[in-house]
């Protein structure tokens, strides 16, 4: 059976139905004379107790708009109700009071309360043995404890269990939003990883192919010979831009594996410094011209370095095939912890047969970024040096 919206957690209607609920059961009690039997002031009409009864009934439709004033409202009719000679009905409403007082109190409210209630259930049984002289006035501190400490302290046990529900509550929910971030982290570095590698492997081959098909459009009676030859160029770049781009694919729909399989055996990336001469020679053949000189000992390298040494080689003479005067240097030095890529060309004069959109540098500066390195790319006198530095110190792969 579903409760009715209006009686929902939190609402004023429950609590107006509590404290109606609380004032008829006190009214049955009443009618079968149920009291507490104190009958100092047994002159007073029996209709006084519903006064008191009505008042902490109230206090108790008060404990969430007016907590402090529901207690001490509750309080103070609880008084009058012992004065009067006391009733069980009252003083049960009043634990209720105590109760809520300490659930939606602020927490200094019903820390002091909980103290007062202890101090007068230690008290109380001590100035009563002292006023009475009597041991049995001891059993007074077992009434104060039943109806004022009990309902203190189990107030106040709920109140510290929703605390900490919502504490942990506050906490799952900031472990959700920084999953998300890392999630989207995640993803935004991996998309900046794609954009990177597909860039390096069709900008570079489509610039070529660009330049070329530029230069059979626009000069005017080339022989057979050189058309031919860019259009051997146009092919090789093509096709050489295909099965990059196809390993690519095959790499992204590759399942992660645990690295100990077959297929893991071969080196997803076959993109290598050692395999330079390669790159240069199809750069030449597009009609750049390219000194090369290599310094200190080759030797293998860690797969990223490898990998980002090579791309950016390859967009460096791609930027100068396109925007250099048809000459470039490469220079890869091998340093202890360290290879030293430069590619520096001669910038052209006029207007750019290609133009380009920066990408190319955003992506090898990303590249050293991510290896700890050191990279410029700056104009020195009509000549335009590329300069990298990237660390070989992790483990070879």
């Amino acid at each position: 059976m579903r409760v009715p919206s209006w009686l929902g957690s939190g609402t004023r209607g429950r609590d107006l139905t509590l404290a109606g609920g609380s004032l008829v059961g006190g009214l049955v009690m009443y009618s079968v004379g149920f009291r507490a039997g104190l009958d100092w002031l047994p002159q007073l009409p029996r209709p006084w107790f519903l006064l008191p009864l009505v008042a902490v009934c109230v206090a108790v439709a008060l404990r969430r708009v007016a907590t402090r004033t529901g207690l001490a409202l509750g309080t103070a009719a609880f008084v009058a109700d012992t004065a009067l000679g006391g009733s069980v009905a009252t003083a049960i409403i009043y634990t209720q009071v105590l109760y809520d007082s300490c659930v939606y109190g602020s927490p200094r409210f019903w820390r002091r309360l909980l103290r007062v209630t202890v101090v007068l259930t230690v008290l109380t049984p001590v100035v009563g043995v002292l006023v009475l002289w009597d041991w049995e006035a001891l059993a007074l501190g077992v009434v104060v404890a039943l109806i004022g400490l009990l309902p203190v302290l189990t107030g106040t046990t709920v109140r510290q269990y929703r605390d900490r529900a919502v504490a942990e509550r506050l906490r799952a929910e900031q472990t959700a939003r920084l999953v998300e971030l890392d999630r989207r982290q995640a993803v935004g570095a991996e998309r900046s990883r794609m954009a990177r590698e597909l860039h390096d492997v069709v900008a570079n081959h489509l610039s070529a192919v660009a330049i070329h098909a530029t230069a059979l459009l626009s000069v005017p009676g080339l022989d057979r010979a050189q058309v031919d030859s860019a259009l051997r160029v146009i092919r090789e770049n093509s096709v050489q831009g295909l099965a990059e781009m196809r390993q690519m694919i095959g790499l992204l729909r590759e399942p992660a594996g645990d690295g100990d399989g077959p297929d893991s055996a071969e080196e997803p990336t076959r993109a290598r410094l050692s395999e330079l001469d390669v790159l240069v020679e199809r750069v030449r053949a597009a009609g750049l011209t390219v000194r090369t000189t290599v310094t200190g000992v080759p030797r293998p390298l860690p797969v990223t370095v490898d990998l980002a040494g090579y791309r950016i080689v390859q967009e460096s003479l791609t930027n100068a095939l396109k925007h250099g005067a048809g000459e470039a240097e490469l220079a890869v030095t091998y340093q202890p912890g360290v290879v030293v890529v430069t590619v520096t060309n001669r910038v052209r004069a006029g207007r750019e047969a290609v133009p380009g959109a920066g990408a190319g540098l955003i992506g090898m500066r990303e590249r050293v970024a991510l290896l700890d390195g050191r990279f410029s790319a700056r104009k020195e006198d009509g000549w335009w040096r590329i300069h990298a530095e990237l660390p070989t110190t992790e483990a070879v792969a």
